[in-house]
């Protein structure tokens, strides 16, 4: 698992900035009523229901957002398999520093948990098969850098993170240009005008399409959008390994497998974010 946060810093730091700001604003009226600067406390975080943990690193990234003198101590590993009551981590400060954050890392780390604990059981599904789970563009505004990271803490991968770091060429893309070809005319001659090096992929949608595509070796990925798993064996034969390949459109959990040993590359499905159930925890004074 690559760092992730290491490789989106600033975007991370740029969501606890505003997630902060958003909940305590002026201040936290409740702690600042209750307590002095003076006064510290310790937590444990508790986990209620069996999970995959996700977000310890992005809680104390949190809670050193708000105070670098919180000291945290983790009990397990990011990704680790947890029951019911486990603890996972242990904190210390300013009451006036944990309360304000309680809430943040909270809602960040159930939801968090709740993506990776999918993402691991739909990854252990196909785990005999070459096929690998990306998550999609279907995240919550403004929480996307965290619910992508619990993806690949569960043990799947992520597609581009925005529309900037990938081009996709999808269905309106081609009808708005007049087909593929002079989709991908355009694609390219605005790639070499800015000299960009940034990877390219098309949604196909049949066998005319797929042609087209394969006219143009510089594409990274052909995305087989909407079919079914037999019409997908079908055209991953007729691409024949010239390129990546990636699967899209009404795949479940319970149809994932037939996808999955198509001999696709890809599986991307955007349940795996927007479907978690998150998990239940809860920060609790000791």
């Amino acid at each position: 698992m690559t760092d992730f946060y290491q490789s989106y810093k600033n975007a991370v730091d740029r969501f606890i900035g505003q997630a902060l700001q958003e909940d305590i604003e002026a201040g936290d009226h409740s702690s600042n009523a209750c307590f002095n600067d003076a006064t510290v406390r310790e937590a444990v975080l508790k986990v209620k229901n069996d999970c995959v943990i996700a977000g310890i690193e992005l809680a104390e990234k949190i809670f050193h957002h708000y105070d670098v003198a919180v000291e945290m101590e983790t009990l397990v590993k990011e990704g680790d398999v947890l029951q019911s009551e486990a603890v996972a981590f242990r904190v210390k400060g300013k009451a006036k520093s944990l309360l304000p954050t309680e809430r943040l890392v909270l809602n960040c780390m159930q939801r968090m948990s709740g993506i990776a604990t999918l993402s691991r059981r739909l990854s252990e599904k196909i785990k005999h098969t070459d096929c690998k789970i990306l998550d999609t563009r279907k995240t919550t505004p403004g929480f996307r850098y965290p619910e992508k990271w619990a993806v690949s803490i569960g043990g799947g991968y992520n597609h581009r993170m925005g529309l900037f770091d990938a081009i996709m060429i999808k269905d309106n893309h081609i009808d708005f240009c007049g087909g593929v070809k002079p989709a991908l005319i355009k694609t390219k001659a605005y790639l070499d005008q800015n000299q960009y090096d940034i990877p390219v992929i098309v949604e196909v949608r049949n066998d005319q399409e797929i042609t087209q595509v394969m006219d143009f070796p510089w594409v990274k990925r052909i995305l087989l959008d909407n079919m079914t798993p037999k019409i997908l064996a079908e055209k991953i034969e007729k691409i024949n390994g010239k390129f990546e390949t990636e699967a899209s459109g009404n795949i479940t959990e319970d149809t994932l497998l037939s996808y999955a040993e198509t001999g696709v590359n890809y599986v991307s499905m955007g349940a795996i974010t927007y479907g978690a159930i998150p998990i239940d925890l809860s920060l609790k004074a000791v």
